[in-house]
């Protein structure tokens, strides 16, 4: 599976538990937020956060962001399935996150 169809799939992931779990749409309510997801070794990707869902993935190699995450292709598999925590690899140099503190701590929930 490449990058995009792993995040596309990781999209419609939270997509579903945020429309089953009435508690984090709340949270979310009102958040507006361009994410990128820069892998150093593949592409730049983006998202945006509006009315507690993920919406427009694209490939987006610049323009404005409130949020980056900066990895490489063998963390964000190894992030994905789970095999290391964001916190592991935070403190390993494998993982930047580039915003505001309360958009550090939203990416927690986008995991």
């Amino acid at each position: 599976m490449t990058v995009e169809e792993t995040l596309a799939s990781l999209v419609d992931r939270f997509n579903r538990h945020a429309q089953r779990t009435p508690a984090m749409t709340e949270e979310l309510e009102g958040l507006e937020r361009t994410i990128r997801i820069r892998i150093t070794d593949e592409g730049s990707y983006a998202v945006d956060l509006a009315g507690g869902r993920l919406t427009n993935l694209r490939t987006e190699p610049n323009g404005r962001a409130d949020l980056t995450i900066t990895t490489d292709v063998a963390t964000f598999d190894g992030l994905v399935r789970k095999e290391i925590g964001p916190m592991k690899a935070l403190v390993l140099r494998k993982l930047a996150i580039d915003g505001s503190l309360e958009d550090k701590l939203l990416f927690r929930k986008l995991l």
